[in-house]
């Protein structure tokens, strides 16, 4: 078993090209196998002295049949070269009995040489070097095999037993493995590649061919010792054998082509030129064992661009002029690469000289370079699509002149460069315009316009920072969102904004040649300073525009945003829009509860109900920051009755824990003009199940003060149904005392104001005791609101007031936390919750 090489210069005679490992390896074996040869010929010789055949004789017989073993040899293609594999090993048994083992070395030297030589001439034309390590290999193998069969028998002429089987089956196998490992070793050293694929591939290829071989030479020596006439009969069986051993051959290479072709045309399913060159390279060297391959790409611009792959596994590729039409010769085959009337490139393998192309390898060729082009043109137009679909995405987003990004990216960019911020970040929006460039546009053409932009574009590009946002919005008109830095002072923010401002009016105005005339850019700058969660960018463009102008107006060349001068802010609009989102959304208004408690028993006298919204980017807002633009608003009706529901779905859990509690809802005074509000809270108390006494209304002073027939009607109805009314703030109305013979309510809230100041204000204090009597007096329930120390509910407790609410008890807390909290607070408390109305209060 030999390997022939697929190195790209293992065609050539004498020693060059030869890989110095490869010829260090031919010497060694060389020198082994002169050795063998000469101290065999010296090992004394016993042959019969009545021997028909003269010595000369034998040799020349065990030349022969040596020769004749390695002209019967059958060929396999590997994807690191050919391999060899003959009738070594028959040959060799019946070597071993007829001829002397001592001549042996010498014989299989002199035949296989002579055998390899012909075969050179007549067809591989491989090189002098080549031929004697393949003769020398084969003599060391057969070297090796003939000290183990000696040192296990004497096989010279001996009758045919099983201890003879043995020794010679054991020779045979040492020459399989060692004819294996040689041809590996000088594949391994060739090629760079490890040498166990080649090895086991080899094998795998010999293994049917050996056991077919070893029965031959038995049974040549069986024959030989009953009759050496019955060998005439052995050509024709002969002659099967080995037709058989080559269709065997034949159909494994198939099997192992197709699957390998499977493999390498998979591989070429990539979507860059790069890749299936490469893939097309790799896979075209193993799969038709070639010694170089060749991929010339023809791409779009009318370059040509080669990758280049050798048995190393190396690939290489640079940029080649067209290739030109030439005689491949019979080594190398060449095939277009098109797809339709395209194009596509060019496909050039090299098979080894030893390894020609068969008929079979041609097709295969031609079958792997139309996959190859498929895939290139493929490659070609994802690229052109990546190509037009990233220019198309760049346009989108980019002004075309500038290169800054358009009016619709720097609002989309903008807006989201705010959400990514802390709620209290302060940004700086700084918006500019060019003053008299209609008149450079008129004067000196749209050209000169057109690149006193492209000018001033460059320069605020050398003035904007690591994170700004820089954009042209159209004509002249430039932005530029900046994230302020964070400082201590409250007014840093707009003094670094307004530095900004001006640095950016001195550099633009700094001298410049447009059009060939020599000018001075001035622009108007106007800025706006602003949290990140309290507008849009929008918004920020609208006010920053509106700056600007006062710039204008003003004579200056820089204005910051002033909102006292303006009459249209859309803050608050935006904030209804969102807040209708927030209705529907049903995740964002939260109710925070906070009870009240009976300042004696500590028991809880009831609940009120807050609102807070948790806004997905200004974050948490309390009422004082929304609740004024809904009082004004068309959803006031939506919002309350939202609130009320939640409240009452709230209320109603408790009973399942047997808690009493009233739970208190803020009223706005426009919902009192609405006739439908009684019926509305009527249809919510029967939804959830819960009894008018314990839904308590909470109004203010100027909602009791007002004239208006409607609310008196509302309220008379409200009363009527049971539903608890409580005065909010009280103290803090112009009449507190006269609404009180007009409305009938059921409790009064001291305003926190007044309960904040009692204890360093006698005046506070006589207001809260007054209010105190008052409540008795009439027999209404009192509560102080905002209370926050000790000493506070002490001086509370002391003035008669009976229950009150506060930091300094509980702070507002989630509803799925207020139902252990009344439970915890009843439980430890001396006495139950006391009634809202006192008996008999009218």
């Amino acid at each position: 078993m030999t390997s022939g090489g697929a190195g790209s210069m293992s065609d050539r005679p004498g020693l060059r090209g030869t890989p110095p490992r490869v010829l260090l390896l031919t010497v060694v074996v060389a020198l082994t196998a002169l050795v063998a040869a000469v101290v065999g010929l010296t090992v004394p010789v016993h042959l019969p002295p009545d021997d028909p055949l003269p010595p000369a004789a034998r040799f020349g017989i065990a030349v022969a049949a040596l020769a004749l073993a390695q002209l019967a040899r059958l060929r396999f293609r590997t994807s690191a070269g050919m391999v060899s594999i003959t009738w070594g090993e028959a040959a060799l048994i019946v070597c071993l009995y007829l001829v002397p083992a001592g001549w042996l070395p010498s014989a299989a030297l002199l035949g296989t040489g002579l055998a390899w030589t012909a075969m050179s001439l007549l067809n591989d034309r491989r090189p002098a070097l080549e031929l004697v390590r393949i003769a020398a290999s084969l003599t060391t193998a057969i070297a090796l095999a003939i000290s183990v069969a000696t040192a296990l028998g004497r096989p010279l002429l001996a009758a045919p037993t099983p201890a003879l089987a043995l020794a010679l089956l054991a020779g045979s196998v040492t020459y399989l493995l060692a004819t294996a490992w040689l041809g590996g070793m000088t594949l391994a050293l060739r090629h760079g590649i490890p040498m166990g694929p080649p090895l086991l591939a080899a094998l795998r290829g010999k293994l049917l061919m050996f056991v077919g071989n070893v029965a031959v030479g038995l049974a040549v020596v069986a024959l030989l010792e009953i009759d050496p006439r019955w060998l005439l009969l052995l050509p024709p069986p002969l002659w099967l054998l080995q037709q058989t051993y080559r269709h065997r051959l034949r159909a494994d290479q198939e099997r192992r082509t197709w699957r390998a072709f499977a493999e390498a045309t998979a591989a070429l399913n990539q979507l860059d030129e790069r890749g299936v060159a490469t893939a097309a390279v790799t896979g075209a060297l193993g799969l038709f064992g070639a010694e170089i391959v060749d991929v010339n790409v023809a791409r779009g611009d009318g370059r040509w661009w080669r990758y280049r792959g050798d048995t190393g596994g190396r690939v290489v590729d640079r940029e080649v002029g067209r290739p030109r039409p030439s005689d491949p010769g019979e080594q190398e085959l060449v095939r277009p690469l098109a797809v339709g009337d395209a194009e596509v490139g060019e496909l050039r393998v090299r098979f080894p000289r030893s390894a020609l192309p068969s008929p079979r390898e041609r097709d295969a060729v031609a079958a792997f370079s139309d996959a190859l082009a498929a895939a290139l043109h493929d490659a070609a137009t994802h690229h052109e699509l990546r190509v037009v679909t990233a220019r198309s995405s760049y346009e989108a987003v980019h002004d075309p002149l500038t290169a800054l990004l358009n009016r619709a990216a720097f609002l989309a960019r903008g807006d989201q460069a705010l959400r990514q911020l802390a709620h209290d970040h302060p940004v700086a929006l700084l918006l500019l315009d060019i003053n008299q460039f209609k008149e450079v546009n008129d004067t000196l053409g749209h050209a000169a316009g057109d690149q006193l932009l492209r000018l001033t574009a460059t320069r605020l590009g050398a003035l904007a920072r690591t994170g700004d946002l820089l954009g042209r919005l159209g004509g002249d008109e430039f932005a530029l969102l900046t994230s302020v830095p964070v400082l201590g002072d409250r007014t840093a923010p707009m003094a670094y904004a307004l530095r900004q401002a001006r640095e950016i009016a001195e550099r633009l105005a700094a001298p410049t040649e447009v059009a060939g005339v020599r000018m001075s850019v001035e622009v108007s700058v106007g800025f706006v300073v602003a949290d990140a969660a309290t507008a849009d960018l929008t918004e920020l463009l609208r006010r920053a525009d509106i700056a600007m102008y006062q710039a204008k107006e003003g004579g200056g060349s820089v204005a910051a945003y002033d909102g006292a001068r303006d009459a249209a802010s859309t803050d608050q609009l935006a904030l209804l829009a969102e807040l209708r989102e927030a209705l529907a959304a049903d995740d964002q208004l939260v109710l925070a509860l906070q009870p009240a408690v009976d300042l004696a028993t500590g028991a809880p006298t009831g609940v009120e109900a807050l609102i807070r919204w948790h806004h997905p980017r200004r974050g948490w807002l309390g009422p004082a920051d929304f609740i004024r633009p809904v009082e004004n608003s068309e959803q006031l009706g939506t919002f309350t009755r939202y609130v009320l529901d939640k409240a009452l779905a709230v209320a109603a859990s408790w009973a399942g824990e047997g808690l009493d509690v009233p739970i208190s809802v803020n009223l706005s005074a426009r919902s009192l003009l609405d006739p439908r509000l009684p019926a509305e809270i009527a249809e919510a108390l029967r939804r959830h199940q819960v009894p008018p006494h314990r839904l308590v209304l909470e109004i203010t002073e100027t909602v009791v003060m007002s004239e208006l027939e409607v609310i008196d009607e509302v309220l008379a109805t409200l009363r009527s149904m049971g539903v608890q009314l409580a005065v909010d703030d009280f103290g803090t109305g112009f009449s507190s005392l006269t609404f009180l013979t007009r409305i009938a309510v059921d409790e009064l809230k001291v305003d926190r104001s007044f309960v904040i100041r009692m204890t360093d204000s006698p005046e506070a204090a006589a207001i809260v005791r007054t209010t105190v009597g008052l409540a008795h007096e009439l027999g209404l329930r009192v509560v102080a609101e905002g209370v926050e120390t000790a000493e506070q509910r002490l001086a509370l407790a002391e003035l008669g007031c009976t229950a009150a609410q506060g930091y300094h008890f509980f702070k507002p807390m989630p509803a799925d936390k207020i139902g252990a909290v009344l439970g915890s607070l009843r439980d430890s408390a001396e006495s139950n919750v006391f009634p809202l109305r006192a008996d008999g209060a009218s």
